[in-house]
């Protein structure tokens, strides 16, 4: 079908101009000399108003449309005397492509996000979603972006794995083998063997262990893919299925992951302001009063760094009774972090040296014996945003720390491998792609800025 977006006549046409435009009814105003007709197609958050004179051919048809009826107009643009718009579009033919039954979900103003989320199919027709999706994209697009600027090399990890990579076994199982017929061993257990690949398989938590087989014989790589945690958990900041962005790169160490985690939020947010200004506008007025200046606060602010050592102290002195005990071998739950990047430093914060007992094996043994070399940066509004660390390259404190976290070391012999044959420092972190998006719309729950998200008890669509 032939037609000119919405965003492009918006932003490049002019009065007397002939153009076609298709899309979705947002809404229709009726008097008896004339009619008006709100016309979006999801390019852009603004809406094309079309002018329907009386003894328009078809009037009474295209007026008693509701929203949501698919629409394709072919007609001239001239200057709108009305606030609000630049140009009008008046018809000279309208085509009714798809009505609107009245049945629909999304008639409603003002749906709550709750009821949307039950009828995550439709909720793209609404002005909120389909700006945050159009803000996905644009932010998927801008971490690539991102990466390709400084000579990364994008990793296809696998999602299918025998790897646990943070040791949680919080994992999606995947198997082949009838569930009412398991093989047993003569141990009475499953018989893994007998299954597709010859023993136990998940789906993925992260690339990470993977990305460093790249990482250390190209230098720089990231992954961006879809990860899986079957944690039982129901909060507003979880799902069992999410994208991770997670760069690996060679001969670095913790100061320099600090620094490209930063010029990477950074980057994100500029290129929201650039990019997704009119949506960014919405979001600023409807989801979250003053986010702009938030987040336009985080892109100019220099990020400052404490050890966890010195986060504690700080926290023991708040003069606060907190809902999680804080003492130090603990790790810190968002209302610590809130409290530490919005009251105590006032501005994004690393987190840094955390408690070796609390944290995966790979990561680097500081040389106190009690720490390791990892960051969580927190945010203001959110808290921890991204945890990376530097990796332990040393193999025997690696083949140290995977006896001391009850890792079988032939499970994982291509890890050491890696250590074992021109080991060199390297680094990483990991930013849950969702939790970026919830940060920059002012969305509170990640079901909102997934599609059809993937929680306990619901996999629909």
């Amino acid at each position: 079908m032939e037609r000119i977006e919405i965003k492009e006549l918006l932003a490049k046409g002019k009065a007397g101009d002939s153009v076609t435009v298709a899309g979705w009814i947002k809404s229709v105003r009726a008097s008896k000399s004339v009619g008006f007709v709100h016309l979006n197609d999801g390019s852009t958050f603004d809406s094309v108003q079309v002018v329907v004179p009386e003894g328009f051919a078809g009037r009474d048809a295209v007026l008693k449309q509701i929203t949501g009826a698919a629409l394709k107009v072919t007609g001239t643009l001239v200057a709108s005397p009305a606030k609000g718009q630049a140009l009008d579009l008046e018809p000279s033919a309208i085509e009714i492509l798809g009505e609107c039954d009245p049945s629909s979900p999304v008639q409603k103003a003002g749906t709550s996000f709750e009821f949307l989320r039950g009828v995550a199919h439709m909720r793209p027709r609404t002005n909120t979603f389909g700006a945050v999706f159009r803000t996905r994209a644009e932010l998927s697009f801008a971490v690539h972006e991102f990466f390709r600027g400084r000579g990364f090399v994008m990793a296809h990890t696998p999602i299918l794995t025998t790897s646990d990579c943070e040791g949680a076994g919080e994992m999606f199982q995947v198997t082949t083998l009838d569930l009412d017929k398991l093989p047993k061993g003569a141990d009475g257990r499953t018989d893994f063997s007998r299954d597709f690949f010859g023993e136990k398989c998940a789906l993925t938590v992260s690339g990470q262990l993977e990305a460093e087989i790249l990482a250390l014989s190209l230098s720089k790589v990231y992954t961006f893919g879809p990860t899986f945690r079957a944690e039982p958990s129901t909060t507003p900041r979880h799902a069992a299925e999410f994208w991770m962005i997670e760069p690996e790169f060679a001969f670095a160490d913790l100061k320099d992951d600090r620094d490209l985690a930063e010029a990477f939020v950074k980057h994100l947010l500029e290129h929201l302001f650039k990019h997704c200004e009119r949506d960014l506008r919405f979001f600023d007025e409807r989801v979250e009063k003053g986010l702009r200046a938030k987040l336009e606060a985080v892109a100019k602010a220099e990020f400052g760094v404490i050890e966890y050592t010195k986060a504690i102290e700080v926290l023991e002195k708040a003069g606060r009774t907190w809902e999680h005990p804080v003492s130090w071998g603990k790790d810190l739950q968002t209302e610590h972090e809130r409290y530490l990047t919005e009251e105590y430093a006032k501005r994004p914060l690393f987190v840094i040296d955390y408690p070796r007992s609390i944290k995966p094996f790979y990561m680097y043994c500081n040389d106190d014996g009690k720490t390791v070399a990892c960051m969580d940066l927190l945010v203001p509004r959110v808290g921890e945003l991204i945890g990376g660390s530097q990796r332990e390259h040393r193999l025997p404190r690696l083949l140290e720390r995977m006896k001391e976290c009850g890792i079988d070391e032939n499970a994982y012999s291509w890890y050491a491998d890696l250590r074992r044959f021109g080991t060199v420092p390297h680094a990483g972190f990991g930013l849950g792609f969702e939790r970026m998006l919830m940060y920059a719309t002012g969305m509170q729950n990640i079901r909102d800025v997934e599609l059809c998200p993937r929680v306990p008890g619901f996999a629909k669509f």
